[in-house]
């Protein structure tokens, strides 16, 4: 498959012309469209909702438009839930999944009616001490342990993960919770990270429902809603192909049918949490080449780093570049793309080849729209870079600005040089 950029250089000069690169931008079409793709897959359940994994890319505005659709929000963290509910995301539209949760995250999720996800069975005695009672509604999340694996591959370790409650403690949990008053159950899991199968969710749903069914009987515990949560990813590399979200939600339809269904579980509502899946195709970083070196290798800086985009440099994680009005030319170049971060590992590219790139092209980095802006940082005094919109009919909207060395230095306001370099006389 050719990745190819959603925006045109054209456009992105006239972008320029207005926000210095470097910056995340968004694609308002391609985000619409992937969440009808969504909705249409699940229609089956009455009872579906998707709740977009804040986490993944926390900017109000795209998450109001996927709230347009009826999406709810994942929050792991109070300024997530605050997020949420400055966006009037609040009762049960929100989901709160968390794990060392402080008291007062507890309290705030509460005081929002957002459905609490209990990572571990010692948290029961911890969340009532905090919110002085066991809600109605409430989820807990499954750790199988082992290894997941599908076919011969394996796809993650969950028993590696410090997520999640053994099945023994899961069925003592529900027990416990159903003892102090709650009422309608639901359980959670989350067993591979970005995969690119249409097996995974079917696979996830048949271990869950085949549980669920387990716990409602030995426990008598309702069972409401089962989250299959995120895990589907996309094709970071060309060759790739994506996931067909039709035939995902076809497949999770056929196991509830096999599973729930002859159970007398016909009702129980299905919800996801996925980030990287909703919005990850449709950003990009937009950066420009601002110095060229010829040493031991051939290198092309850019005005952006891994603080902008820090997955290359984390996990040696694979980004697509395309160098904006030259898609058609031939990659005979070899280059590392780098940032000016004083560190050896600040490369969006390593031996990629390329077609010749001049001081002053535009790189475009795809799939940046989860975990790219959000899990930016500061060090070396790097400032985090602008979002923008690129709306469907062309025009683009400024939806977080570019930090400021104001910014950078207000944390210090007890400081005299604060108030030296800042202070409004």
């Amino acid at each position: 498959m050719k990745k190819q950029p959603f925006v045109t250089k054209e456009k992105l000069e006239e972008i320029t012309a207005q926000y210095p690169t470097p910056f995340h931008l968004y694609d308002e079409k391609g985000m619409r469209e992937n969440v009808k793709a969504l909705k249409e897959a699940f229609s089956w359940n009455p009872g579906f909702r998707e709740y977009f994994a804040v986490k993944a890319c926390p900017n109000p505005r795209l998450i109001q438009i996927l709230m347009e659709y009826g999406c709810g929000c994942d929050c792991s963290s109070l300024t997530e839930l605050m997020l949420a509910h400055a966006i009037d995301c609040k009762g049960e539209n929100i989901m709160f999944s968390s794990n060392a949760t402080p008291a007062e995250e507890f309290v705030y999720a509460d005081e929002l009616g957002a459905v609490i996800n209990l990572d571990d069975i010692t948290h029961i005695e911890f969340l009532e001490q905090a919110i002085g009672h066991i809600p109605e509604t409430i989820s807990c999340r499954f750790n199988p342990g082992g290894l997941f694996q599908i076919s011969n591959d394996i796809m993650d370790n969950p028993g590696d993960a410090k997520y999640g409650m053994t099945e023994e403690q899961l069925f003592e949990a529900f027990r416990i919770l159903k003892e102090k008053g709650a009422k309608r159950f639901g359980i959670h899991a989350f067993l591979a990270s970005n995969t690119v199968t249409n097996e995974y969710y079917p696979m996830l749903a048949k271990i869950l429902f085949e549980l669920a069914v387990r716990l409602e009987k030995e426990t008598g515990a309702d069972i409401c809603f089962i989250n299959l949560s995120g895990g589907i990813g996309i094709p970071y590399r060309p060759e790739q192909e994506p996931n067909d979200i039709r035939v995902i939600g076809e497949g999770v339809r056929q196991v509830y049918e096999e599973v729930l269904t002859p159970a007398g579980m016909g009702d129980v509502a299905i919800f996801t949490e996925l980030g990287r899946f909703m919005t990850g195709p449709y950003g990009c970083l937009v950066t420009k080449a601002i110095h060229e070196k010829h040493t031991y290798k051939e290198y092309i800086g850019c005005d952006a780093c891994a603080v902008n985009l820090m997955r290359p440099a984390m996990y040696g994680a694979y980004h697509h570049i395309t160098v904006a009005g030259k898609e058609e030319a031939v990659c005979d170049h070899k280059y590392d793309i780098t940032g000016s971060l004083c560190e050896n590992n600040d490369k969006f590219a390593i031996d990629r080849m390329l077609p010749e790139i001049q001081r002053g092209d535009l790189l475009v980095i795809h799939d940046t729209g989860a975990h790219g802006y959000a899990m930016g940082y500061n060090y070396n005094g790097k400032l985090k870079s602008a979002e923008i919109l690129l709306k469907e009919d062309g025009s683009f909207e400024l939806i977080r600005r570019a930090e400021t060395p104001e910014d950078y230095f207000a944390t210090l306001d007890c400081f005299p040089v604060y108030e030296k370099m800042f202070k409004k006389m």
